[in-house]
């Protein structure tokens, strides 16, 4: 009983022991010599993060592309005076001094796209959600490779400060082996009333949620056995689609919830909780882009102070995986492949809350939305 007592007490003083925060590579990391002439691809309201970031980097963005001219006429404005304007994306696509191209499209009309900048032995960007069927992407994965040329999407999540932290921690086994994951976000989605996205039936799960169902992939290195999920109005909503989801994710020897409380107008959170065998590793703050991450092991606690910002940084860093993935001549960590198993993840925890029954990543290949 004494001794239990001591280790008790041993790890009680760990617990509040500070140490200093390890030095982790969770910041963008540019090419070193390969700096091509890249074409975007549509030119909405998020590719002003993507030229953001890109122009910080000193990116060479040489062509714009959009049927509405007028937009990506204010993207030149705005971001790249002496890039060329289109409206017809195959034209652009011509350009034998365009090596990569950013595609920005929704995912409905981005198929025929993708699969002409892969035909003319572009390397490709693509917006997520990647594809809304399985089996098309793993075509397009196969395309690629046929020809020759890399294949990311960009789940920008990843290289948000706090997200990149942990899984960088994670993979220096910080915290050891993980059997648990736990991120929950409470924010005020109502903003997409009178849009678009109020057509989206699963704009919770599919549209928002896929950033965490891939970090979730980054976290848990392994196939999940299946996935609960379910969906629901508030009572207070403005928005038309159910603003509240939530999935719990099956491992062996490991578990992970999803919550998603969207209608929250005050007191907001988001919250990240990961164990492992070694420690464990959190992060929290009043919204996605403000985030105090703190790591706790036997040594002690420690938290880091993180640079950087989700928005632009987290368009930075998947274009910037892409580059060094090409002059390295490896696959990007944020390939088209790997980006299909967080949609698997995603698509069954959709399909579940539409069921009402668990359903097993992988077997669901559509997304029926």
């Amino acid at each position: 009983m004494a001794k239990k007592k001591t280790d008790y007490g041993l790890a009680v003083q760990a617990a509040t022991r500070a140490m200093k925060a390890q030095n982790l590579p969770y910041r963008p990391r540019d090419p070193k010599k390969y700096w091509p002439n890249i074409a975007l691809i549509a030119c909405g309201g998020i590719t002003e993060q993507h030229l953001k970031a890109y122009k910080a980097a000193g990116y060479n963005v040489a062509a714009l592309c959009d049927a509405d001219r007028a937009k990506a006429e204010k993207r030149r404005e705005e971001f790249y005076p002496r890039a060329k304007i289109y409206t017809n994306y195959r034209e652009a696509l011509r350009r034998d001094d365009i090596e990569v191209v950013d595609i920005a499209t929704h995912p409905e009309e981005r198929l025929p796209i993708l699969r002409a900048a892969i035909e003319a032995r572009k390397h490709v960007l693509s917006q997520k959600p990647f594809v809304i069927d399985l089996d098309e992407g793993r075509r397009l994965v196969e395309l690629a490779k046929k020809r020759n040329v890399k294949l990311a999407v960009n789940q920008n999540g990843r290289w948000a400060p706090h997200f990149s932290y942990i899984r960088h921690a994670i993979a220096a086994g910080l915290i050891g082996d993980v059997f648990a994951a736990h991120l929950s976000v409470h924010w005020n989605h109502n903003w997409i009333k009178g849009t678009h996205f109020e057509n989206v039936r699963h704009i919770v799960l599919y549209d928002f949620a896929i950033h965490w169902f891939d970090v979730l992939t980054t976290f848990i290195n392994r196939n999940p056995r299946r996935v609960f999920a379910s969906f629901t109005a508030s009572p207070s909503q403005q928005a038309r689609p159910a603003l509240l989801a939530q999935a719990l994710v099956e491992y062996e020897n490991a578990q992970a919830t999803l919550v998603f409380d969207a209608d929250v107008k005050f007191g907001q959170r988001d919250t990240t909780y990961v164990a492992g065998s070694a420690g464990t590793i959190s992060s929290s703050g009043p919204s996605l882009t403000e985030q105090t991450v703190t790591l706790h092991t036997e040594r002690g606690y420690a938290t880091p102070k993180l640079k950087g910002n989700w928005f632009p940084d987290g368009f930075h860093g998947t274009m910037a995986e892409l580059l060094c993935a090409i002059e390295e001549n490896r696959e990007p960590s944020n390939s088209a492949e790997n980006n299909l198993n967080s949609l698997a993840l995603c698509f069954a925890a959709v399909e579940s809350a539409e069921t009402g029954k668990p359903q097993i990543p992988g077997k669901v290949r559509k997304l029926h939305i």
